[in-house]
């Protein structure tokens, strides 16, 4: 099938910007969502020639798309090509069973609830809209309105939080039944509010975060979920869909505020400014990428998955002298033309990798 098969749209508004959000975003700003959701319609009918029919994935981000007036939003979606997997990510405070319906109704197949914690200091801290009912009463809305892929947001590592938080948080999330949960450690890039408000306890937690991850893995293994990439988990059959299509190194196309596309050898980044993109003047950033640089980053991407990696082609990619260490050290393991990160390989991540590369 020729065409790209993966497709983000990204909605950049939401009520409150977290103090560690680094992403493109606009809060409020009621008044500009119909002509957003035209701007954005309107530049995937400029690009909807690269796509393929059907596509394979579509996932809809932010920002808080579910902060978006319903009408606009259904609008938005029906207008969306055909896809196998359709994604919406959500706050909970935002779900009511009108919406969930609604996303039900207008071709929505899977919805990732960004819960964070369910521990009340805790979403204080990240400045969290959603009380840990909102989580709950968001989820059954979503079941009751028939959706049976539905995943869970969890941060660990923030200011204040303990080993029995994180354990508590776990066994909450676990107690939902979610299809799929994402847990990642809270980066708060430098120059954030966050950062500025938090830095010195973000350092003190430092050490400890390979053994809160390690934890996070454990429990979530034991209840029967496959750590299928390293920061996600699922049900048998569901995988994240469009993020494995990036961490195969797929092309996708982005459309939206700051949106990122990756066709062939370009990577583009859309203008950030929102007066700018509704006005047509997507005003992108154009970066070339050599033969060496998608290579370096299938590998990169790649090892990130349960799954071998297959190599052929890649080894101009792999340093020699890295790949003989991270073997002695049990860190990885080559097979006929694979290379698989062992357990102990996947907790070290992305060490082992820039050793990898070199």
């Amino acid at each position: 099938m020729n065409g790209v098969r993966h497709l983000y749209v990204h909605l950049p508004f939401c009520a409150h910007r977290c103090g560690y959000c680094d992403f493109v975003t606009a809060v409020g700003r009621r008044d500009q969502h119909a002509a957003y959701v035209d701007a954005v319609l309107r530049e995937l009918e400029e690009e909807r020639h690269v796509l393929a029919d059907p596509l394979d994935t579509v996932f809809l981000g932010g920002g808080t798309p579910t902060f978006i007036a319903l009408p606009e939003l259904v609008r938005l979606l029906e207008a969306l090509p055909p896809a196998g997997e359709v994604t919406v990510e959500a706050n909970p405070e935002t779900v009511t069973p009108e919406l969930a319906r609604a996303l039900q109704a207008s071709g929505v197949t899977r919805v990732s609830l960004g819960a964070q914690s369910f521990r009340p200091h805790l979403l204080g801290v990240l400045e969290r809209g959603a009380r840990p009912e909102d989580v709950r009463r968001a989820f059954a809305h979503l079941r009751d309105a028939g959706f049976d892929n539905l995943s869970l947001d969890l941060i660990y590592g923030i200011p204040g939080q303990t080993v029995a938080d994180l354990e508590a948080d776990l066994a909450d999330a676990i107690a939902l039944g979610p299809d799929h949960l994402s847990c990642y450690e809270l980066e708060a890039k430098p120059g954030t509010r966050f950062t500025h408000a938090w830095g010195d306890e973000l350092a003190r937690q430092a050490e400890a975060m390979e053994d809160y991850f390690e934890r996070v893995v454990a429990v979530l293994t034991e209840h029967g979920y496959r750590w299928y990439e390293t920061a996600n988990f699922c049900r048998e059959g569901k995988r994240a869909l469009h993020n494995l299509g990036y961490w195969l190194g797929r092309d996708y196309l982005g459309v939206g505020l700051g949106a990122v596309s990756t066709i062939a050898t370009e990577r583009r980044r859309n203008t950030p400014r929102l007066a700018r993109f509704l006005a047509g003047d997507y005003e992108r950033e154009i970066e070339e990428l050599d033969d060496d640089t998608r290579a370096r980053e299938r590998v990169m991407l790649g090892l990130r998955l349960d799954d071998p990696l297959p190599i052929a082609g890649l080894e101009h990619a792999l340093d020699p002298a890295g790949l003989a260490r991270v073997e002695q050290l049990g860190l990885a393991e080559r097979g006929d033309d694979t290379l698989t990160l062992t357990q102990r390989g996947r907790y070290l991540g992305g060490a082992v990798t820039a050793a990898l590369l070199g």
